[in-house]
């Protein structure tokens, strides 16, 4: 019985990143980017990869676990660029930004980000990250408050345990063959620095996704950055954490009519995943536009 119920499992973890990996790339293959800006900063003992495009107001773009710049952001970068100078990074052991031995973790991974804006000389940016990156944009906010401006949150939790169950459970399972021939194995061999060591890759970004954290309530409730919670009504991450995120950065329960509004914002958008959050550009796009453009509420 215990061999048929791994086995249900794995299946439904193969079935999971098969899915992933087909959308982000097709996303990625859409992009059409200009020729950006690109260089590597020596940041912590990383040689870390950004692209840089656009002019404006800064904007730094966070991709997700396993993934790269055009893995996860396709159309995006372009899109926000129009407006913006969007600094578009590969974090650690992702993409071209080789892997050290060092944990992977949020507090590490935003103390690089906070590294390469020094690295570039600029003083304060927006801050956008999405699953793995939407957990650094955190962690910019809380260990480097004078370095963000506002945050966009894009299908992440505060804590561990805001993923539903059977989130956690897959990732725990998750193993580097399920990958193989697949395009994101050949997305890594063709972009990292160390190419031979994707087995490695997978093994170090498990390691991180399978140990409970808790970025803190309090701390999140002490941010002075403005924040952006965007979810998919679908997307793994618990609606009553959801909920309880918002209301830690002043919303809920207002009748915005009758009171003040917060800075902060919440958008559930429907019929989403968490993968397929990333092909709603059309629609999460213009929303992240009006919040980073917005002005204080009124009191």
């Amino acid at each position: 019985m215990r061999k048929i119920m791994n086995w249900k499992s794995n299946m439904k973890t193969t079935a999971f990143v098969m899915t992933t990996i087909m959308i982000m790339f097709l996303a990625g293959i859409a992009s059409g980017q200009q020729k950006p800006v690109t260089g590597y900063a020596p940041v912590n003992g990383l040689k870390m990869y950004y692209e840089v495009h656009g002019t404006g107001e800064p904007l730094v773009m966070l991709h997700g676990a396993f993934m790269a710049i055009s893995g996860d952001w396709g159309k995006w970068v372009n899109e926000l660029a129009k407006t913006r100078k969007v600094i578009a990074v590969e974090l650690q052991g992702h993409g071209r930004t080789g892997d050290i031995k060092r944990d992977i973790t949020a507090e590490n991974l935003a103390d690089d980000v906070a590294g390469l804006l020094d690295y570039l000389k600029i003083r304060r940016a927006d801050v956008l990250g999405y699953s793995l990156g939407g957990g650094v944009a955190f962690q910019c906010a809380i260990r480097h408050p004078d370095k963000v401006r506002k945050v966009v949150i894009i299908s992440a939790p505060l804590r561990r345990d805001g993923w539903v169950k059977e989130g956690t459970d897959a990732l725990q399972n998750l193993t580097w063959e399920v990958f193989k021939g697949t395009p994101m194995e050949t997305g890594y061999k063709r972009l990292s620095p160390t190419p031979d060591k994707f087995p490695d890759f997978v093994e170090h970004v498990v390691a991180m996704a399978s140990n409970p954290y808790d970025f803190g309530a309090d701390k999140l409730r002490a941010t002075k950055a403005p924040f952006f919670f965007i979810n998919g009504d679908a997307d793994g991450v618990r609606f009553e954490h959801i909920a309880e995120m918002f209301a830690l950065k002043g919303g809920g329960n207002i009748h915005g009519d009758m009171q003040p509004r917060p800075e902060s914002r919440l958008a559930i958008i429907p019929d989403t995943t968490h993968v397929t959050l990333m092909n709603r550009m059309s629609m999460i796009v213009p929303l992240v536009k009006d919040f980073l453009n917005a002005k204080p509420p009124k009191p």
